[in-house]
């Protein structure tokens, strides 16, 4: 041995197995946090099928089913075929209850100012019977990704009361008393 040489000891091999059970454990607890970070990701599923996926969480109550939305949306097929959209238009306006079922399930899983995705199967759309003249096949998934621009409480009870007021002024128009004179 020359004296620039420097003389290695054996490693004992309790000191490898435990250097690599430590690197599997690192892995694993990288592995375990990747899964877990990625939950906002992967969304959930919902009993009724609707795949749901919050992209930027909103703020304020969940709406419910009788408020009135303001929404920016896309909705496309499993093709990636755009069938409505929002874009270069004013946000529209719409009743949660009054949509196709399974938008209406995933919009009472927004708030004001969210942003979301989602996947409404074909039984909770429009089933073997899509709007006539749309490019919508029948039984097809169909893709929304929705912004919340604005949530009126309770918009469908006064949309209601409305009709009802304008169904009395008709009534009472038809049974009114004319002038004297007539």
């Amino acid at each position: 041995m020359s004296v620039t040489q420097v003389p290695i000891r054996p490693i004992a091999k309790a000191t490898r197995t435990r250097a690599l059970l430590g690197f599997v454990l690192v892995i694993l607890a990288g592995v375990l946090l990747a899964w877990f970070g990625a939950g906002q990701l992967r969304g959930e599923t919902t009993a009724s099928g609707l795949q749901f996926r919050t992209v930027q969480k909103g703020e304020g109550p969940l709406i419910t089913v009788n408020d009135g939305v303001l929404i920016d949306y896309e909705g496309k097929l499993p093709d990636g075929t755009v069938f409505d959209t929002t874009a270069g238009k004013s946000p529209a306006p719409m009743l949660a209850g009054q949509v196709i079922p399974g938008f209406s399930e995933a919009l009472q899983k927004m708030q004001k100012g969210g942003r979301y995705k989602f996947r409404v199967p074909g039984k909770l759309a429009y089933g073997a019977s899509p709007p006539p003249g749309s490019p919508i096949p029948p039984n097809s998934d169909l893709d929304f990704t929705v912004h919340v621009v604005q949530v009126v409480p309770n918009a469908a009870q006064m949309v209601r009361m409305q009709q009802m007021q304008q169904g009395a002024g008709a009534a009472g128009a038809e049974g009114a008393v004319p002038p004297p004179g007539e």
